[in-house]
């Protein structure tokens, strides 16, 4: 169960006071994975494992050599915008090309003028509670025939922006949370902190039209063959926090109405950006 060997090693740093260290100012990007890296790096020492990093823009971030994990890093700048956010490459989703992926959410300050700063808060969650969808293939596609003279090619290059545990969630800021399927494995170094369920929707999309004289897009919709399927969740912390009386708050879903308000605050504030 490496996933919560990883969870505890970060949690443990962010207790310990290890902090996000940038190289440059234009170091926007790669700061929190580079963290996380180093997470890794020091787990190592206890435990024999392997990773590889792939490299930039690729998917995902870290990938586990032993185990069948895949690592997608998101850092979070706090305040700011940690609502939902942008993949650029691939439709957030629990399983990719043989691996279970699970995605790291971590918020820290925002617009400090130090190389060094803390992860504020942190959650590591199964990609299946963002979305549980395996069969879908993201592929760009392009075709050359646009403007005067017919020689402009067009790219559709998908960007898909997926709502955070934050925006989702209830109890998870200023924490440090893992949430997992109901079905997965867990020993005694976790203990439930929330148990929740995310129901598939009546219709799916499985394409869109744009119109270039409009700028209309028209998403297409089919029924949903898995509708109302139910897939449940756990969120967990560390045990040791309970010895201590330290767990913090519990997990909860956002009712409807509030992810629904999330999803609009945070469709506002991406026009602004």
């Amino acid at each position: 169960m490496l996933y919560i060997d990883i969870f505890l090693e970060c949690h443990q740093a962010i207790l310990n006071g290890i902090l996000i260290s940038r190289q440059n100012q234009r170091d926007k990007e790669y700061h929190f994975q580079d963290w996380f890296g180093a997470r890794l790096t020091n787990l190592q020492s206890t435990l024999t494992f392997n990773f590889e990093q792939p490299g930039r823009n690729t998917y995902p971030d870290f990938r586990m050599i032993q185990n069948p994990e895949g690592y997608e890093i998101k850092g979070l700048e706090y305040p700011g915008r940690y609502k939902d956010y942008d993949s650029n490459s691939q439709v957030p989703r629990g399983y990719h090309n043989g691996i279970t992926i699970f995605y790291v959410f971590g918020r820290y300050p925002k617009n400090v003028s130090s190389k060094t700063y803390p992860v504020h808060d942190l959650v590591i969650c199964h990609g299946d509670f963002l979305n549980a969808d395996h069969n879908y293939v993201h592929k760009n596609k392009s075709f050359r025939g646009f403007g005067s003279y017919g020689d402009i090619l067009i790219r559709d290059r998908k960007m898909y922006v997926a709502p955070t545990p934050f925006g989702l969630l209830n109890g998870v800021e200023s924490q440090i949370t893992l949430i997992l399927p109901r079905d997965y494995p867990v020993d005694n170094r976790l203990v439930s902190v929330g148990e929740f369920s995310r129901i598939e929707v009546l219709q799916m999309v499985v394409g869109y039209s744009f119109d270039m004289q409009t700028n209309i897009i028209q998403p297409q919709l089919l029924p949903n063959p898995s509708i109302g399927q139910v897939h449940d969740f756990i969120a967990y912390r560390p045990a040791i926090l309970q010895s201590i009386n330290a767990l913090g708050q519990q997990v909860s879903l956002k009712s409807q109405g509030e992810q629904q308000e999330v999803l609009n605050e945070a469709e506002e504030e991406g026009k602004s950006t």
